[in-house]
């Protein structure tokens, strides 16, 4: 698509702001046209460190790509990258094309961008700060070859700063974010500045998901509630936005995310994989309306 040619009124990537150079022009109106490409952009969000949003991320990008989805995973955890460990990618490479840099593919369906594919090895550190944070996330939107998708899931690092904040600005058309908590009131209450982090962006919030909600017996099946329960369920009520589910503590999924092989494709016929099925169906429906 080339910008010139858009019919859209809205957009914001047609004429060059007083401020731009020429080079910044260009790299905005280019990263525009790879959105443009895809249709619904969510960032996985949480307050706080630990709750399992990629594990939640990656499940949720795999069961989409399972259900026939086009979908693209991007990996903005620049200090913590763990999605290619999750999906057996740990040690690839990109390649350069005429059309940009080539995402990693993990599936028939699923395209994946990692600042750890660009390190030169797994244990190396990544000392940034934010200005480099932000030039790397503006060259994975922008300088990806994406094409089109249906669904680009964004995981992001815990918290409000840099990089969460950069993928805001960034993109004009944010779809809104998912959030996810454990059920004990601490990582609720960072939760809440997460959510109100959106609300001052003006980003929707899609929904809050309650990981780790309770340990399910890998011989009866019986759940039983390590910590406390229900306080994803009470977090969204008190911040009026949508509940999307729980996801039970099993050995599998933590299993899977070392193994490389998402839970939702290990175990497909599983009571949990239907669970973050019941999940994407709600951002699915709201896709369909559109």
């Amino acid at each position: 698509m080339d910008c010139k040619s858009c019919n859209s009124a809205t957009c914001t990537a047609k004429n060059r702001q007083p401020e731009e150079s020429a080079e910044e022009f260009a790299a905005r109106q280019r990263l525009t046209r790879r959105m443009c490409g895809i249709k619904h952009k969510i960032l996985v969000l949480s307050g706080k460190g630990g709750v399992g949003k990629s594990t939640v991320a990656v499940n949720v990008a795999a069961s989409l790509a399972q259900q026939g989805f086009t979908v693209g995973l991007l990996d903005v955890d620049v200090h913590g990258p763990s999605i290619p460990t999750m999906l057996h990618l740990t040690g690839a490479g990109v390649t350069q094309s005429e059309e940009g840099i080539e995402p990693v593919m993990a599936g028939p369906n699923l395209k994946v961008i990692s600042v750890a594919f660009f390190l030169e090895h797994p244990e190396q550190a990544v000392i940034w700060r934010g200005p480099m944070k932000m030039a790397v996330i503006k060259q994975f939107l922008g300088e990806v070859n994406w094409g089109e998708l249906d669904y680009l899931i964004i995981d992001s690092p815990p918290g409000t700063g840099d990089e969460p904040l950069s993928v805001c600005q960034l993109i004009d058309d944010m779809e809104g974010c998912i959030m996810v908590t454990t059920p004990q009131e601490v990582a609720s209450a960072d939760v809440r500045r997460s959510i109100t982090f959106c609300n001052q962006l003006a980003v929707p919030v899609l929904g809050v998901i309650e990981n780790m909600s309770g340990f399910r017996c890998p011989k009866c099946g019986e759940v039983v509630n390590i910590f406390s329960a229900g306080g994803g369920k009470k977090l969204a009520e008190e911040m009026k936005v949508p509940f999307l589910g729980t996801i039970p503590i099993e050995p599998e999924i933590a299993g899977s995310g070392d193994n490389g092989k998402p839970y939702v494709y290990a175990f497909a016929a599983s009571p949990t994989a239907q669970l973050f099925e019941n999940i994407v169906a709600p951002l699915i429906a709201v896709s369909d309306q559109e």
